[in-house]
């Protein structure tokens, strides 16, 4: 049996398990082990953002194909995000108990299984029920997916790297609306659900290549499966010419089982709640305006079928391009001087469209775009932010809480519009979105904490 050597803090001599593998991982450069797990878990998170906007692409054919009503359209937009809440609280705190790649693995198989059905939704009430259950796993695997590379990972350029993952999601929507733009009015609906089988050949990399998170396995007892891993990561950079520090601790963490109470406990309160209303606010308008934009110029401005999804592809790329942007950026910047900004200056375009009235599609297409854009910063990288904020034996179930608040934003927000533009108009959807936003900025500004270039046991005992 592997015995822990001691390592010294200050002038102490520790041998606590977690504290040793911590410091150990803190010392590590980027391995080809990690950087790989990484594109393979990227690659799933490709097809997880997707799935989640590949609807919004084929409304606009089934709005006309089944008569739906805007109330209809609305509720299908919003079942996938219903079932992702229950998906990410279900599996965040599953990913506790039986560990990251297990669950992953789940919600990988379960979302591609729910994209067969829906080939074979005949109307509204199927397509509901269809999305709500591939929700379920669509909610589960991002949570759980950014818990286990945010563990791989030191605390030096962990933003960055972190967030280039990520920005796989955002590729996943704009993925969906280039299937959308050339593949709809060719061969209807069903053909952005064919697409969407694709991740199924990822069980295969994800079963045999990959390893459990070295944090979770000497969280939950399994030091001698930890070490055989970090071992093997410290073999990986020295074989390439890396010369390795003696590892340092900087904090121990407490030993203590998950439990979810915690979330509401000492510290980790304030930040619970913080969280909470940031991915609320910022979801609700980004995913209440990309879900809604296709339908819009085609129902609303009466734009061509093929314009129309162009027009949503369109949004999707400037949400890549910003998310590139800050993922550069953050770990300079810092992470509440940057969330607090974005949803500062997202409003500015959305007052501006609410004043002209939102009255074309050139209008909507310019401010809506820039909006989005600057909102996607904040959403894409909030699972960095979550995972931060929590220790190992909360990350997962804090992280999917925390993301489930992301599911009710997003469920909520094309039930909003679709309620507004029924009785009041289209451009007061943009002024209640903009002052969502600075309601979330203020909580930001007061409540949140900055977490850059921090050990994760460091800002989490």
């Amino acid at each position: 049996m592997n015995l822990v050597q001691p390592i010294p803090v200050g002038s102490a001599q520790v041998t606590e398990p977690q504290a040793e593998i911590s410091a150990r991982l803190e010392r590590l450069p980027i391995t080809r082990e990690v950087f790989w797990a990484r594109n393979i878990v990227g690659a799933a998170t490709f097809f997880d953002g997707y799935t989640v906007i590949a609807i919004a692409y084929a409304m606009p054919v089934l709005v006309r194909e089944w008569g739906l009503t805007p109330g209809q359209t609305g509720m299908i937009l919003s079942m996938g995000y219903l079932g992702q809440l229950i998906g990410a609280i279900l599996f965040g705190w599953l990913a506790e108990k039986v560990g990251r790649l297990k669950v992953l693995l789940f919600t990988i198989l379960l979302f591609v299984s729910m994209d067969v059905a829906c080939l074979f939704a005949a109307g509204a009430t199927m397509m509901m029920a269809f999305r709500f259950v591939q929700g379920i796993g669509t909610g589960g695997e991002v949570p759980v997916a950014s818990a286990y590379i945010n563990e791989m990972i030191s605390s030096k350029g962990r933003g960055r790297f972190f967030l280039l993952y990520e920005v796989m999601f955002l590729l996943g929507l704009v993925g969906a609306g280039l299937i959308g733009y050339f593949m709809v009015p060719l061969y209807g609906w069903k053909a952005m659900f064919v697409v969407g089988l694709v991740p199924a050949i990822l069980m295969i990399p994800l079963r045999w290549f990959l390893h459990e998170s070295p944090r979770w396995l000497v969280a939950n007892g399994r030091y001698d499966e930890a070490d055989r891993i970090v071992s093997r990561l410290e073999k990986s950079a020295r074989d390439a010419g890396q010369q390795l520090p003696e590892p340092k601790i900087v904090a121990a963490p407490f030993q203590r089982r998950s439990d979810w109470r915690e979330l509401f406990q000492g510290i980790y309160l304030k930040r619970t709640l913080s969280i909470w209303a940031m991915w609320f606010c910022a979801y609700m308008v980004a995913n209440g305006t990309i879900t809604w934009l296709p339908t819009l110029y085609r129902q609303t401005f009466n734009l061509p079928l093929e314009t129309s999804i162009l027009y949503g592809f369109f949004t999707s790329v400037g949400g890549v391009v910003a998310a590139v942007i800050c993922a550069f950026l953050i770990d300079k910047v810092g992470r509440k001087r940057w969330y607090t900004g974005a949803l500062l200056i997202a409003p500015l375009p959305l007052l501006l469209l609410a004043w002209l009235g939102a009255t074309s599609a050139t209008q909507v297409l310019i401010l809506a775009a820039l909006a989005y854009a600057i909102v996607q910063t904040v959403t894409f990288s909030l699972y960095l932010y979550s995972a931060e904020i929590y220790p190992t034996r909360l990350r997962a179930i804090g992280t999917g809480t925390g993301s489930a608040w992301l599911r009710l934003g997003s469920s909520a927000g094309p039930i909003v519009v679709g309620f507004i533009m029924s009785t009041m108009g289209i451009q007061y959807v943009f002024a209640t979105f903009s002052v969502i936003l600075i309601v979330g900025a203020l909580i930001t500004m007061l409540f949140a904490i900055e977490t850059k270039g921090k050990v994760l046991e460091e800002l989490s005992p």
